[in-house]
């Protein structure tokens, strides 16, 4: 398969799961918690950016962004796994077999394609965070989390490159073109805080994990460069209350579960 930016790689998705056995123990309930987070957060939004295969707004596109949902796919079947492992379950038992409230997606990834506008501020928050908390969680005390984290970075960094040439592109474009852009960071910018909260199961991880508050002071660095660029401006007022984490999300995550999970459930068990 060949990559958007030019690489002819192997099948990422196998190297992805096989990354998660190299030297793998097993997970203690926190660290699986902790992976299922990411690997939700990784799994929704894979699943998200699929739905622009042959929608997007020129043919490069349908590839950059397949290509970009394959590789989270990958970081999702390997957190997953991993997550599984503690109690028994498959990285498919966790897609294909979990309800609404079994998910731990933050917001923000669960949030609508909506336009390209949309897709790409979105994937600008998302892509930005992912490279700040890999690149802390190279150093996890958890050596299968940092194993995981050490591939993830270098897809990541693509992702966010990716985003930020689309932002400036759009931002200064035709007078359409910027409005669109405008309008869709405010509609993301309210889900951002959700990725920064330190959560209770933080504080049980320490090293383990990569503190969330932490990340925020790098995000807001590249942020704060590409919108100056852009001539863009932080949005500031509404904050979401969050909630991904415990369980509780939109309704619209309910629509693309069933979506990707109806092969499964009609056919359980099948393979090909």
């Amino acid at each position: 398969m060949a990559d958007a930016h030019g690489d002819v790689t192997v099948d990422r998705l196998e190297l992805s799961a096989e990354l998660a056995g190299t030297g793998e123990r097993a997970a203690t309930a926190d660290v699986a918690e902790y992976a299922l987070w990411l690997g939700d957060d990784a799994l929704i939004l894979s699943q998200q950016l699929g739905g622009w295969i042959a929608r997007a707004p020129e043919l490069e596109e349908d590839v950059a962004l397949g290509n970009i949902a394959l590789d989270l796919l990958g970081h999702a079947r390997s957190l997953l796994r991993y997550a599984g492992g503690y109690d028994g379950r498959t990285e498919d038992d966790l897609a294909y077999w979990r309800d609404e409230s079994g998910f731990r997606c933050a917001w923000l990834f669960e949030q609508p394609n909506g336009d390209f506008a949309q897709t790409i501020a979105r994937g600008l928050a998302a892509s930005v965070y992912q490279f700040e908390l890999y690149s802390a969680l190279q150093e996890s005390s958890d050596p299968t989390l940092a194993a995981i984290a050490a591939k993830a970075v270098k897809e990541v960094e693509y992702h966010r490159d990716h985003a930020v040439q689309w932002t400036l592109r759009l931002a200064g474009g035709t007078d359409e073109s910027r409005t669109r852009m405008v309008r869709a960071v405010g509609d993301v910018w309210p889900y951002v805080d959700e990725l920064f909260r330190d959560e209770p199961l933080i504080e049980r991880l320490g090293a383990a994990a990569a503190r969330p508050s932490a990340l925020r002071p790098g995000f807001d660095a590249v942020i704060s460069a590409v919108f100056s660029e852009a001539d863009l401006a932080v949005p500031t007022g509404f904050v979401s209350a969050g909630g991904g984490r415990r369980g509780q999300h939109f309704s619209t995550l309910g629509y693309l579960l069933a979506e990707m999970q109806v092969l499964a459930r009609q056919h359980p068990g099948a393979s090909w």
